[in-house]
């Protein structure tokens, strides 16, 4: 015959079966949350990839435009509005 305790102790091991493969934190649920890691860490390198072209694209707007400047003053000598050109001969 089952004891009292026999009965405890199944009634304790199918509850804590049952938490393992039906409950918060069970085997699917941690491998849904894998998976959803996973997507969301794909996600964040696209989204830093389009952060750093972003950001190069940005640099060479904001750079660009002073080496052509520059580029542009020492080869044709341009001169933009209310400047001063002065040419020192050698």
């Amino acid at each position: 015959m089952l004891r009292p305790l026999h009965l405890v102790l199944i009634a304790l091991l199918l509850v804590l079966q049952g938490q393992l493969w039906f409950g918060r934190g069970s085997i699917p649920d941690v491998m849904r949350l894998r998976q959803t890691l996973k997507d969301q860490k794909q996600q964040n390198v696209a989204a830093q990839l389009a952060n750093d072209r972003l950001g190069a694209e940005l640099h060479d707007l904001k750079d660009g435009l002073e080496m052509v400047e520059e580029r542009a003053r020492s080869e044709i000598g341009m001169v933009k509005p209310n400047e001063v050109f002065v040419q020192i001969a050698k």
